[in-house]
């Protein structure tokens, strides 16, 4: 991406998704966001994407070994998941009182 435009994405970091595609996909199991990248248009999310890392031992962690952990994946792979619709939801967004606030476009309610 260029650095000129700063992406806007209707995902943010503590919200419940749906993961629409890949290996982790399952349109009915919603996920929480544990982290955002919009330069890079990644989101970390909560049991998917896992990768295993084989660390080497150090002062903070002296056994060293394998760890499994989450790894981003992009945002165009995951969908806001509506709790009231049960599914995931596209969104738009409309300002309220001065400020912008998500609206899912299936039930027209805002998205906390």
């Amino acid at each position: 991406m260029s650095n000129r435009f700063k992406p806007k994405f209707n995902i943010k970091k503590g919200d419940t998704v749906v993961v629409i595609a890949g290996d982790d996909k399952d349109a009915t199991k919603p996920r929480k966001v544990l982290e955002v990248f919009p330069e890079k248009s990644r989101v970390l999310v909560e049991g998917v994407n896992i990768v295993t890392r084989h660390t080497k031992p150090s002062a903070r962690n002296t056994r060293g070994g394998i760890v499994k952990k989450e790894a981003a994946i992009h945002i165009s792979n995951v969908m806001l998941w509506d709790a009231k619709a049960g599914a995931g939801v596209k969104v738009k967004r409309s300002r309220e009182n001065g400020k912008l606030v998500r609206i899912s476009k299936e039930t027209g309610e805002a998205i906390k």
